[in-house]
């Protein structure tokens, strides 16, 4: 069971975009930061979190940007690999802010790429990061809340739970 601890973690994560939320609040980019975190093996870190978002959208739908927010979703993870020296507030938040800007500017070029909405110009670019912003905010505190609440409780429970924590998995 403890070695399930932090899959558990990213997929019931992925499962809460099944629930009613505000536009783009979701837990995307936390899921790929904590699984680059604490999994050891960078195989899963990168497939687990790429998995439990397949799994919402069989059942969200799928979309034409869906290879930009998944492969932006995969640098994301690769960035929670730098974080598994050891999380701290500050690297967390940096991490979280960073994940957030990032996942920005590849699912807006995607949109503007992939798209016919707008013009395959630099002012067309630009009407299409420009007409994302609304949406970056709760990006951002997506992020934020969920970032919060999977490290957070997942060093709780390495703290008052110790026999739940992997030893196999977890860094």
């Amino acid at each position: 069971m403890n070695k399930l601890i932090i899959p558990a973690i990213i997929i019931f994560a992925a499962l809460t975009r099944l629930m009613p939320h505000p536009p783009n609040f979701t837990p995307i980019i936390a899921m790929g930061l904590f699984g680059g975190a604490y999994l050891k093996d960078k195989r899963w870190a990168l497939m687990l979190p790429v998995v439990a978002m397949l799994l919402a959208d069989l059942f969200l739908g799928f979309h034409g940007t869906m290879i930009w927010v998944y492969g932006s979703l995969i640098i994301i993870t690769a960035m929670g690999f730098l974080l598994n020296s050891g999380v701290t507030l500050k690297n967390g938040a940096i991490a979280t802010i960073g994940g957030s800007l990032l996942f920005f500017l590849v699912t807006n070029f995607g949109v503007w790429a992939s798209g016919s909405f707008y013009p395959k110009t630099v002012e067309g670019l630009i009407s299409c990061y420009a007409a994302g912003i609304p949406f970056f905010g709760n990006t951002l505190a997506g992020s934020v809340f969920y970032s919060g609440l999977m490290f957070f409780g997942y060093e709780q429970i390495r703290k008052y739970l110790p026999i739940m924590v992997p030893d196999t998995i977890q860094k």
